[in-house]
């Protein structure tokens, strides 16, 4: 069952997607929603690698010998997520974005 979210954490909670994708840049506090919610999903990323890394290492430690059949699914997910847990920043997605010609 989940947890209810507090009115202070749906308060900070970013209402905007994670991409530049119809943002008017003259508009100072839409761009920095946009570049807030890019970082906060690049860290979030980024922790949850490091959550799965660390319950590897408990897995390696707990089964011993056997920590190549029984932390399988935890190794397969932690190198899934390496690909993508480290943090760029936005400066690349927001000089290099190209709108949707309709």
């Amino acid at each position: 069952m989940p947890i209810p979210e507090s009115a202070a954490y749906l308060a900070k909670k970013p209402s905007v997607p994670p991409t530049f994708e119809g943002v008017d840049y003259d508009d100072t506090k839409a761009l920095k929603a946009a570049q807030d919610a890019i970082l906060r999903e690049q860290w979030v990323k980024s922790m949850m690698a490091r959550v799965v890394r660390a319950e590897l290492g408990k897995c390696y430690y707990r089964e011993g010998v056997n920590h190549l059949e029984k932390c399988a699914g935890l190794r397969d997910r932690y190198m899934e997520l390496l690909k993508h847990s480290k943090v760029k920043g936005y400066l690349f997605e927001q000089t290099n974005y190209v709108p949707k010609k309709e």
